[in-house]
This record gives structure tokens, C-alpha cells and sequence, in this order.
């Protein structure tokens, strides 16, 4: 049986040969595993070209991608995953942040009979508090909003068999989360707690920009909340008129107080307007992904391929 590892890498150099050497340190016979490494390289601007044409010409098990432009790590996971041969595939960071020597314990939980095995956080060296917390924070709003049963440390490292890897690929949807997606393909999926690890070079590509697309890409494509949560405010904000006309027209005749007025008038206006300018923010997103989709655009394009097997 063949393993496939799906690593996206970013200005990687540091990272990529130290995680080599630890791939290459499991004992794969004790597994009864042949293994492959493809490495998607988002169009990376240090020497991690370099180090993957190196590790190609004194290894067959590895083979690389690179993007002609760097289309984000969600796209090079799913070109990794698209390229796998294995009879399953494990996705991990080049960082060493998600330790290589987890491998054994989510391939015995695949040999279990799971089809999907999320490596959960447990304890995560060398990251703030500020970051913990709002990790979690993101995790349980998507758990609440959204159908999917999200761990609620979250996972960025998992295992999925060819079924899985097939299934994603019959559904090649754009702006997403790869996540999302295989927690809502379903199938019998299992998890095992990790430790995740310090960065062992460089820094973080994951900007907050990249975080807050990353959720609003959760909430438009795994969840109506935006829409009904618009729909309500509507609602409230209809009633609250109502009620405050009433109230109005009730002290105007019954207790004869002279209706005033510009600073409230000014007021509601300013408050309503905005809430209307969000609510076409939201439906904008809607429709931006839906003319997206319609391009049928490709989610990223490839500059060259490196050791794969000739058809």
C-alpha cells in the first residue's frame, strides 16, 4: 500500500529538508507502507525551489508542484491531494509544527476503519495566548453557525483515504475551506489529540487577512446564518420603527408633547443605513462567489511538475 504526504510550502527552505529527514527517519516497514512526498510549492520567493529540485534528484519518492503565482495554501493542499497516488494521504505543514512522528498513530486509526483521522491539538508550544484564544473562538463560532462538528481546537493536520480524496475531487468547489469540505463530505471519521509543536524556522504566512477570509469563506459556504441573521435584524428593525411611531403618535395625542426631532431622525437614519450597506456586503459576497464560480476559472495553475512518473 502507498502513503501519500501532502505537504503546501511557502518560503519553506529552513523547514523542508529538516522534514524530509524526519520522514525519512519512521520506520515505514514496521508500518507495511511504501510512501510518496508531494510538496506544492505556492510560488515561493526564497530558495525553496532549490532545496525541492535537490531532494528530487536524490529521492523518486518525492515529488513537487509549483504555482505559476501563489494561490494560497487551501489550493496547494488540494493540488497535492489531487496529484496523491496513495491509497491514502496525510496533509501536513512544512513547518515541523505538526510532528512527523504522528504518522504511526493516524495510520493505525485509517487500518482501524476510519476513512478520515483528524490530528487534534491538545497542548500548542510557542504560540501566545491571544492566538490560542482566538483559535478557539473561531472553532466555536463555526461549530454554532455552521453544521459542521469542528474539534474545537481545531486541525490543520489529518488523514484521508482514496475515497475521500476522489469525493473531494469530484467536487471542485472555489473559495472554500478543504476542511469544511471533508467535514461535510461525511464518511467514518476519527480523531487522535497531538501536541503541536514550535515553528522550527522562519515565521507565519498565516496573516490576519488570510484569517478573516478564511472566515468568511466558513460562514458563506458552510452556513445560511448570514442570510437568516439579515432576515432577523430586517425584522427588528421594522418592529422598532413600529413601536417608536406608536410611541410618538401616542404622546403626541394623548399627552400633547410636541414631536421633535432632527438628532433622533438623524440618528436611526445613520444606524439604519449602515445596517443596510452590511447587509449588501453580505449578499455581495453571495454573489461574488456565485459570478466566481461561474468563470469556471481553474483554482490554481500549475508552472512545472518534478518526479512524477511519465504516462
Amino acid at each position: 500500500m502507498l502513503l501519500s504526504i501532502v505537504t503546501p510550502a511557502y518560503n519553506e527552505a529552513d523547514n523542508l529538508p529538516r522534514l524530509y529527514e524526519r520522514l525519512c527517519g519512521l520506520d515505514w516497514p514496521a508500518l507495511g507502507l511504501d510512501w510518496e512526498w508531494v510538496v506544492v510549492d505556492d510560488h515561493s520567493r526564497d530558495g525553496t525551489p532549490a532545496v525541492l529540485r535537490d531532494l528530487v534528484s536524490r529521492d523518486p519518492r518525492v515529488r513537487t508542484i509549483r504555482f505559476s503565482r501563489n494561490f494560497g495554501s487551501h489550493a496547494a493542499c488540494t493540488a497535492g491531494l489531487e496529484h496523491a497516488r496513495g491509497d491514502a494521504a496525510i496533509v501536513m505543514a512544512a513547518d515541523l509544527q505538526d510532528p512527523p512522528e504522528t504518522i504511526p498513530a493516524l495510520v493505525e486509526k485509517w487500518h482501524g476503519g476510519s476513512d478520515v483521522v483528524w490530528a487534534v491539538r491538545g497542548a500548542r508550544e510557542g504560540e501566545s495566548l491571544r492566538t490560542v484564544a482566538s483559535a478557539r473562538l473561531f472553532y466555536a463560532l463555526m461549530r454554532r453557525v455552521t453544521s459542521l462538528e469542528m474539534p474545537p481546537a481545531g486541525v490543520d493536520f489529518f488523514l484521508v483515504n482514496r475515497a475521500v480524496i476522489d469525493a473531494l475531487k469530484a467536487a471542485p468547489e472555489r473559495n472554500t475551506s478543504l476542511i469544511g469540505q471533508i467535514q461535510w463530505l461525511g464518511f467514518n471519521q476519527a480523531s487522535l489529540e497531538y501536541t503541536k509543536q514550535a515553528r522550527a524556522a522562519g515565521r507565519s504566512k498565516w496573516t490576519f487577512s488570510k484569517k478573516l477570509k478564511l472566515s468568511v469563506d466558513w460562514l458563506v459556504g458552510f452556513s445560511y446564518f448570514p442570510i437568516r441573521f439579515m432576515s432577523a435584524l430586517g425584522v427588528l428593525f421594522a418592529v422598532a420603527g413600529f413601536l417608536y411611531a406608536l410611541f410618538l403618535t401616542l404622546r403626541r395625542f394623548i399627552w400633547v408633547v410636541p414631536v421633535e426631532g432632527w438628532t433622533s431622525l438623524i440618528c436611526v437614519l445613520l444606524i439604519t443605513s449602515g445596517v443596510q450597506l452590511v447587509m449588501l456586503g453580505v449578499l455581495g459576497e453571495y454573489l461574488w462567489r456565485t459570478f466566481d464560480a461561474s468563470r469556471q476559472r481553474p483554482r490554481y495553475v500549475i508552472e512545472h511538475r518534478a518526479g512524477f512518473p511519465r504516462l
